[in-house]
């Protein structure tokens, strides 16, 4: 279902339904929401991924049948499950990076853009496909909306178009394409190893700036004013100007 793999500071999580085509089922986002909800606090980085030729096909068809037959209030429930999970990534304090191979549909979607980061394999199909069922993208709209915009967003929901990875690179949704998996794999252990050169306290911050976007200009000043006179803020400036490794670069302590 979910395999946790704790490497010191960086937590890797993998989608194990291969057979299924590592679709979403009631017992996958409840594994998802404990695995973020109880992320140890050393944690810096965290990598997803999906097992077998492809990252995430959605839901899951015996879960979205169960659900057809729901009433309105147990399928608000049900789909208020998935939305948190989706805010529970988003909010994470670590650096999240996403590894897409194969295909991204439906709510797999969610995950990509969910995450800080996300590489994919060049010839990777992406596809909001919730219409071509009768149903949106309702859940999944909070993550992927601020990060692909509004524009994007209501072409893509609306016509349930297939499209690829250099296209969801130009848009904002895939940050690097790679020609192989083993070259996917590589960027994102790449960049955990040069996030682990940062701040934790400061890569938490700076993710917050976004997601509490827009902000007046004295609250930036502030925030600004926190990390300097606050020890992680003081550290790294007095190890840059001391020209030495900051205490919290184990990056550069390897």
């Amino acid at each position: 279902m979910l395999r946790i793999d704790r490497q010191d500071e960086v937590t890797n999580l993998t989608l194990t339904r291969p057979e299924v085509r590592n679709a979403f089922n009631d017992e996958l986002i409840a594994a998802l929401d404990d695995a973020f909800a109880s992320l140890d606090p050393e944690t810096r980085v965290v990598t997803l991924r999906g097992e077998g030729k492809v990252f995430c096909a959605g839901g899951d068809l015996e879960w979205m049948r169960k659900a057809a037959s729901y009433t309105e209030e147990q399928n608000v429930a049900d789909a208020l499950k998935l939305a948190d999970l989706f805010a529970k990534i988003q909010s994470c304090p670590a650096l999240t990076i996403c590894v897409v191979q194969g295909a991204a549909f439906g709510g797999g979607l969610g995950l990509v853009a969910a995450c800080d980061v996300a590489v994919a394999v060049q010839g990777t199909k992406f596809c909001f496909s919730e219409v071509r069922l009768g149903l949106i993208p309702a859940t999944i709209s909070s993550v992927v909306i601020p990060k692909i915009g509004p524009g994007h967003s209501r072409a893509l929901f609306a016509t349930a178009e297939v499209f690829l990875a250099d296209r969801a690179e130009r848009m904002g949704l895939v940050h690097q394409v790679t020609a192989t998996e083993e070259e996917a794999l590589a960027a994102a252990e790449k960049m955990a190893f040069s996030a682990l050169e940062n701040g934790p306290q400061a890569v938490t911050e700076a993710k917050r700036l976004v997601l509490d976007y827009p902000l007046s200009q004295e609250e930036t000043a502030r925030r600004l004013a926190r990390a300097r006179a606050g020890e992680e803020g003081r550290e790294g400036v007095t190890a840059f100007l001391e020209k030495r490794v900051a205490s919290y670069n184990l990056g550069g302590k390897s």
